[in-house]
């Protein structure tokens, strides 16, 4: 992607986003990432300090997590193996595609978030959308991490009490909503109240582990099943073709990384685009494996039987996937904070933004500010969890966010990038770029269109 002489839209500074709440939203990032402040760049130190190898694993380590869960419904939804690893394969095309976008964008404009570089490059609008965006996506991961506690609790509390999961528990402290609330009100509250977040690389390195042990054992369940893992029916191809689409939420919630990705960039000892790009098809490989395994080895194991959430296919006397629910509600509880911290910045910049709120002022009601945006997110996160028990519904959902993401926003970026370039013809590579940026916005709106009304008037319905 050649870089032209660029004169990328700035208009947005006419809202008057303040330095301070401009440097909250900076902390929209992957949890391992310490950039360098914009003012460095001035005094000559504008490399950062990440190894191209460190760079893969923190990309890695940001698109892997809890959505990993959902993949083995995925291939069912698609159609079987060969149908879901199809749709996998030609969507990390432009999921690279958008990660390197994001970098050529963020290296014209001189922007270190994605959504700084979206206001930078695109304009008020969508810069606008972008952060509320971004704030939905957080409050609905927020939702599913929830749903993920409850289910992996339910099952660990059948083997202790070592009651028959189909007659459910007879006793009040053993019931979902009550172990929900606890454990959301005792953990994850106090976690999420915090100005700061100093734990975040801890659960980064947390979030590794366990992710790569549930897809271990999902694969040695796989290769040596247990007598009462029998499949019900393996679909061999779509029921429709129309169904392939409906796995389309779930694999954008696995591979959204993006949010994190221009941090992680401009992070980099080397924050060029050739170099990065190497970086990100490395990482995106990577997290194809493991979702891949996951994916064929769940499904297999199970069929068209298999859950929305696979760890809830296996029985709850089962060792090893116990520890597997364990781990995960561990990096739940660590992840929650970090995601609700993210969609809090991006609040707090819409809210100093609108209002025109001064430094001094915001210094003064910050805290008040704060416990209240907590406490509300918390507890609308909280209720909406206990009422909407299936994970599929909220993924569905955000998935199509997701999309957004991959596709709408970094499309749209290389659209007004090109555009904004100073040149007296266009060239062939030219016209490539900005017809490969259509394609993409069409390509976003198409999956988020349709997954979002799949999911209102199918799931959200039913």
């Amino acid at each position: 992607m050649a870089q032209g002489t660029v004169s990328i839209n700035s208009d947005y500074k006419d809202w008057e986003w303040s330095d301070d709440a401009g440097e909250r939203a900076r902390l929209l990032q992957s949890p391992s990432v310490e950039t360098v402040p914009k003012s460095a760049e001035s005094q000559g130190n504008g490399l950062g300090a990440t190894s191209s190898l460190g760079a893969v694993f923190i990309v890695v380590n940001a698109a892997l997590g809890a959505g990993l869960l959902n993949f083995p419904a995925a291939f069912s939804m698609a159609g079987g193996v060969a149908a879901g690893v199809t749709l996998q394969m030609c969507m990390l095309i432009f999921i690279i595609g958008g990660l390197v976008i994001l970098a050529y964008c963020s290296q014209a404009s001189n922007e270190r978030t994605y959504q700084e570089v979206v206001w930078a490059v695109c304009g008020k609008v969508p810069g606008v959308l972008c952060e509320v965006a971004i704030a939905v996506y957080t409050f609905g991961t927020c939702i599913a991490f929830l749903i993920i506690i409850g289910d992996q609790q339910d099952k660990i509390i059948a083997a202790l009490v070592k009651e028959p999961e189909e007659a459910g528990s007879s006793h009040w402290y053993t019931d979902r909503k009550f172990t929900i609330s606890i454990t959301a009100f005792l953990l994850i509250l106090p976690l999420s109240i915090p100005k700061e977040i100093g734990f975040q690389k801890y659960a980064s390195s947390l979030s590794v582990i366990g992710t790569w042990y549930v897809t271990a054992v999902i694969i040695i369940k796989y290769i040596w099943p247990d007598k009462e893992l029998v499949p019900v029916e393996i679909p061999t191809s779509p029921s429709t073709w129309t169904a392939i689409f409906n796995a389309m939420p779930t694999i954008c919630f696995g591979f959204q990384c993006h949010m994190s990705s221009v941090p992680v960039f401009n992070s980099m000892k080397q924050p060029e685009v050739k170099t990065w790009g190497a970086v990100v098809t490395v990482a995106m490989v990577i997290a194809l494996f493991v979702y891949t395994g996951t994916g064929v080895c769940g499904f297999l194991t199970f069929g068209a039987g298999v859950e929305q959430d696979v760890l809830m296919s296996y029985p709850s006397n089962d060792i090893p996937v116990a520890l597997a629910r364990a781990f995960i509600i561990l990096c739940v509880l660590t992840s929650y904070p970090i995601l609700h911290f993210c969609g809090r910045a991006v609040l707090e910049g819409l809210w100093l933004r609108y209002t025109g709120v001064t430094v001094e002022e915001d210094v003064v009601r910050e805290r008040r500010r704060r416990l209240l945006q907590t406490i509300s997110w918390f507890l609308l996160t909280l209720l909406l969890a206990l009422f909407i028990p299936d994970i599929g519904k909220v993924i569905s959902v955000i998935g199509g966010l997701a999309a957004c993401f991959i596709f709408v926003f970094p499309g749209l970026c290389l659209i007004q990038a090109k555009l904004s370039e100073i040149q007296e013809t266009r060239a062939i590579s030219w016209w490539a770029l900005v017809s490969y940026g259509v394609f993409m916005v069409t390509l976003g709106a198409f999956i988020f269109g349709q997954t979002t009304a799949n999911a209102i008037f199918l799931d959200l319905t039913a």
